[in-house]
């Protein structure tokens, strides 16, 4: 079984605990902590959007069409629907002459509740621009475009069924899977994305492997090692577009900048890169919760880069409130969270 890495007190007393695996690696593979089973393969979900974004960049399509910061910073997000990242994302579609009708994510309303309130009230209705996955599907979109453009043939026609396995789109994005992971995921197990492209189920030693490959450009092809670090860049100089107001990996980026690269995915997953240390991250919660794989993932950073941050120590030793604004508890990382700095087996 994998330890407890979290655990919620309520009062004093400890009223949940969060077990998990965590895996920490240098870009040789190298094993520098690992908690519990780092080798069951687990779905990244959207962890993993950096890597899904490498052929983006890598294959001249974001110059191609002029794509900002901002822009690719979305590529890599899970944003909270908020207009600037509706815009954004409606920017890059318009560089296409495109518009929303291209993407395949389907209609999400924004996360964000004060957002959220305010398009019911003016009777506004959501878009796939709204879903939090619409940067990287505009990327994938572009990517498409350019596909389209060196084929000579009409370019919303190419990039209509991009999310299916055997795209082009998605072919070039499994194969930065695979190059990047050193797993070959054409015959790992698959599922369907929330935002319906294929997901594939990836140790969590492989996942930190391509980020710590993602962090350092070791390991990787000189395309793939040249998009990695400017993707990094677009999101250290524009973290909102990565998550939004108050979330986890805006806030983690807009204090450490290129220091950490950090994203979240569903079920309590998290993948990292900590370029100065030349380390990746992969962790995940078993029972899926959000809150305590970002206390872990506070935990960890916290650890990794000696630093004694108010943000990351919100984050890792949350305090609970009631709805009466009243203290009635807290987030801690457990004992096998300690002693990070070193190598746990």
């Amino acid at each position: 079984m994998n330890p407890v890495l979290i655990e919620v007190l309520r009062g004093d007393s400890v009223e949940s605990r969060h077990a998990g695996a965590l895996a920490i690696v240098d870009a040789s593979g190298a094993v520098h902590t690992a908690l519990g089973d780092i080798h069951r393969p687990v779905f990244p979900r959207s962890a993993v959007k950096l890597l899904q974004a490498l052929p983006l960049v890598a294959s001249g399509a974001a110059d191609a069409y002029g794509l900002t910061d901002a822009e690719l910073a979305l590529a890599c997000a899970s944003h909270s629907g908020e207009p600037a990242h509706v815009a954004t994302a409606a920017g890059v579609l318009a560089k296409l002459g495109l518009t929303a009708d291209a993407l395949e994510c389907g209609t999400q309303w924004p996360s964000r509740e004060p957002v959220l309130r305010g398009m019911l009230a003016r009777d506004e209705v959501a878009t796939p621009l709204h879903n939090n996955c619409s940067g990287k599907h505009s990327g994938f979109v572009c990517l498409a475009c350019l596909m389209a453009r060196n084929a000579g043939t009409e370019p919303a026609e190419f990039a209509r069924g991009y999310v299916a396995t055997e795209h082009p789109v998605m072919r070039e994005v499994s194969a930065a899977l695979s190059a990047t992971t050193g797993v070959d995921v054409e015959h790992a197990p698959r599922g369907t994305d929330g935002c319906s492209i294929p997901t594939f189920a990836l140790p969590l030693h492989a996942l930190a492997l391509a980020f710590a490959r993602c962090g350092t450009g070791q390991g990787l092809s000189d395309g793939h090692a040249r998009a990695a670090r400017r993707l990094r860049r677009a999101a250290a100089a524009q973290p909102f577009m990565v998550g939004g107001t108050d979330r986890f990996d805006t806030r983690v980026m807009q204090a450490l900048g290129e220091r950490l690269f950090c994203k979240i995915g569903a079920e309590g997953v998290y993948c990292a890169a900590l370029p100065e240390l030349g380390l990746g991250v992969a962790l995940k919660i078993d029972d899926g919760a959000a809150r305590a794989a970002e206390a872990a993932m506070a935990a960890v950073a916290a650890a990794l880069l000696k630093t004694e941050d108010e943000l990351l120590r919100g984050y890792s030793h949350l305090q609970l409130r009631n709805w009466r604004g009243l203290d009635v508890g807290s987030l801690r990382p457990a004992a096998a969270l300690a002693g990070l700095g070193g190598t746990a087996g």
